[in-house]
Formats: C-alpha cells, sequence, structure tokens
C-alpha cells in the first residue's frame, strides 16, 4: 500500500494563528485540493494527522471541526480525492500529550489502523514539530514553504538533510514521477 500522511493547516489549507474554528475560515490552498486527487488517481492512500488544540482551548467544538472537515472532503470530492481518514489531537501543549506533534503518537494509531511500516510513508508539513513527529515515527519527513515553512526555514530549525518543497503540489508531481 502507498500512503501518504499530510498534515491540514499550512499544507492543505491556509493556516492562521487565530486558528480555523468554523468552516468559512478553512481556506484551501491554491493546487492542494487537485493535488490530493493526484495522489488518489496515482493510488495513493491520503491521511491526515492534524493539531487541533483549538479545541482544548475552547476556541471550537469538535462538531465545528468536523464541520470543517465535511466542507474540506466535499471541496476535494470534485478532484477524485479521498481522504481515507483524520488523525487529530485536541489537547492543549502543555497537556504533554503523546498524540500531540512532536510526539509519535498518531504516527502509531495510524500504523495500526493501516498495517504498514511508516518507514517508508511520507509525512508532509510545514513545521518543525511535524518535522521531529515524522523523524520519531520514523516516517520520511518532508517540509513544504505554504502556511509556516518558509518561515521555519529562515529560522533555521529545519535540518539540512530534510526534503523541501514549495507547496504539495510541487511535492505531489515529484513523488508522482518518481514512481
Amino acid at each position: 500500500m502507498k500512503l501518504v500522511i499530510l498534515d491540514r493547516d499550512g499544507v492543505i489549507n491556509e493556516d492562521s494563528e487565530n486558528y480555523i474554528k468554523s468552516p468559512e475560515e478553512w481556506i484551501p490552498i491554491h493546487g492542494s485540493l487537485e493535488s490530493i486527487g493526484k495522489l488518489c488517481q496515482n493510488d495513493f492512500r491520503v491521511v491526515i494527522i492534524t493539531n487541533q488544540s483549538g479545541i482544548g482551548r475552547k476556541l471550537f467544538s469538535i462538531e465545528s471541526l468536523n464541520s470543517i472537515h465535511k466542507k474540506m472532503n466535499l471541496y476535494l470530492a470534485r478532484y477524485g480525492a479521498i481522504i481515507d481518514a483524520i488523525f487529530f489531537c485536541p489537547c492543549k501543549p502543555e497537556k504533554n500529550c503523546s498524540h500531540r506533534k512532536p510526539k509519535s503518537g498518531l504516527f502509531n494509531q495510524v500504523s495500526e489502523r493501516f498495517g504498514i511500516s511508516l518507514n517508508n510513508t511520507f509525512y508532509v508539513g510545514d513545521k518543525i514539530t511535524d518535522i521531529e513527529a515524522a523523524i520519531a515515527a520514523e516516517a520520511i519527513p518532508v517540509l513544504v514553504k505554504t502556511g509556516r515553512g518558509k518561515d521555519e526555514i529562515d529560522r533555521g530549525v529545519i535540518p539540512k538533510n530534510i526534503a523541501v518543497y514549495d507547496d504539495l503540489a510541487d511535492f505531489v508531481s515529484h513523488i508522482i514521477t518518481q514512481k
């Protein structure tokens, strides 16, 4: 099975320092939906792993998160894209939850659910915590410059050996041509 794991905010949709709290605030990054469609058309399964501490901070509810994901899935369907599963951690950072990135708890759940090792699975994120979580889970970390990616590069926190792409479309074009 070919599996790609994606972060959500900053990779698929625009991120916000104020959190994405409603479907109205969910705005796809140009080219991201089409890119997920291309992954699906090329026999990749797609999973999302995302921290959603806005729930733990009581800024929005799980019902709101479900509504956001419903909108995302409706938009993705236009491109023949299907998200096989969405794993999220609602905890605030100070709770030190084993599922919150940069820890690998959600990755372990993906591995168990799909019955695979993640050592040949890409995880695409836009923050150093995404990279750290992928490394901890023994997945292949990839950084995109969308969301906070460019800022993370400018801060010098991304290890030199990490693959960096302009955006999700750039990454998808690369792995599809490598098949």
